[in-house]
Formats: C-alpha cells, sequence, structure tokens
C-alpha cells in the first residue's frame, strides 16, 4: 500500500447540473474517500424557490450556510480524506450575489445574508484542492433536462447563465489554495473512461505537487 501523503478536504464545485455529485461519487469510490454530499433531496425550500425566487431566496441561502457549516465541523473531525460536493465559499461568492444582483433577494436580507457568513467564514477552512467543473449554459442545460429532476424545470435560462458567469469569475480570481478546472464541453467523464482516466491523473498530479 502506498504511503504517499494525501490532502485533507478536496472539493468540487459547479454550477447547477455541472455534475458535482456524479464526478464526486466516482472519485470517492476511486481513490478510497469519504464522499460528503449536497443533500437537495431533503431540502424543505429548494422547490417553493424555484416557483417563487424572491420569496424564498433568504430562506433558502440561509438553509445552505446552515447546512455546509454542519458539514465543515464533520469533515474537520474525519479521518480519511474527504470529497465535498460544492462548498460553503459558493453561496456567498455566487449564489446570494447573484439573487441580490437580479433583485432576487432583498437588500437588507443581502446584507444580514453577508454578515452571518462573514461570521461563520472565520471557523472554517478552504479545501487543500478545489475542482471546479466548467461548463457552457447547453451543457448544463442538456444535463439538468438529462438527471430529470421536476422542480429543476423552472430554472430560469436567465439564472443559470448569470451564475456561471459568476462562477467563472469567482474562479478566476481564486486563491484560497490547489484549484483543478475540468472543462466539461471538452471531457465527459461519466460516459467516457479514458476522460474519467484524464481527469483521475490530473489529480494526481495536483496531488503530487502539494507535498
Amino acid at each position: 500500500m502506498s504511503s504517499k501523503i494525501t490532502p485533507k478536504h478536496i472539493a468540487v464545485a459547479g454550477n447547477i447540473g455541472a455534475g458535482k455529485t456524479t464526478l464526486t461519487e466516482m472519485l470517492a469510490k476511486h481513490f478510497n474517500w469519504e464522499p460528503y454530499f449536497e443533500d437537495v433531496e431533503h431540502n424543505p425550500y429548494l422547490a417553493d424557490f424555484y416557483e417563487d425566487m424572491p420569496r424564498w431566496s433568504f430562506n433558502l441561502q440561509v438553509y445552505f450556510l446552515n447546512s455546509r457549516i454542519r458539514q465543515q465541523i464533520a469533515i474537520s473531525a474525519e479521518k480519511k480524506t474527504v470529497i465535498q460536493d460544492r462548498t460553503i465559499f459558493e453561496d456567498a461568492a455566487i449564489f446570494a450575489p447573484n439573487l441580490y444582483e437580479m433583485g432576487l433577494m432583498p437588500h437588507r436580507d443581502f446584507e444580514n445574508y453577508q454578515t452571518l457568513f462573514g461570521s461563520l467564514k472565520q471557523l472554517v477552512n478552504p479545501p487543500d484542492l478545489l475542482i471546479y467543473l466548467k461548463a457552457s449554459v447547453p451543457k448544463l442545460v442538456d444535463q439538468i433536462q438529462k438527471r430529470g429532476r421536476e422542480y429543476e424545470e423552472n430554472i430560469r435560462l436567465d439564472y443559470l447563465k448569470r451564475l456561471n458567469e459568476f462562477y467563472n469569475k469567482w474562479i478566476d480570481s481564486y486563491k484560497e489554495g490547489a484549484l483543478l478546472v475540468i472543462d466539461l464541453d471538452k471531457l465527459d467523464f461519466e460516459e467516457n473512461k479514458e476522460d474519467f482516466a484524464e481527469v483521475v491523473s490530473r489529480i494526481n498530479a495536483q496531488i503530487n505537487g502539494l507535498f
């Protein structure tokens, strides 16, 4: 068995429909890492949010924030290497500001959220390696339609497009730790074994460069 040191915390980031959960599952199995998933099935606000974004935006973001802080606490206690489906930083850097700029979250709610995140951020360490799944909007739409979640049928295209813009801006200035960008318009890790092997090879190269 290899005695090679590995990072403690790896995270997969990306827009809705990018394939974060799928890649998290595949990498957890391949590397024998402990997966931590975003719980969308039991989220009490998600379906309501897609029906009426202005009404439920703040509730949804606070729910996500609470959920991810609890995840971070659990991750910090893990003995194994953890791979996480979406990070707490995406909520504050992408989803909440996008809702605010689109007029879907009131100013006082946005300020309240930002203050709350600022307090909680002091308790959180960034991942050792962030894997960003970059995809065009048509690619995202195609993958969202394939998985067929009923509540996602109401996602607005302009909402998805703006999220992509926020994601790319965030990644362009990301300085919190090591970063690996996977272009989903060029690599199909789910359907193509060679593409998944390419992803694994690039992750190994990143890990070897960290230590």
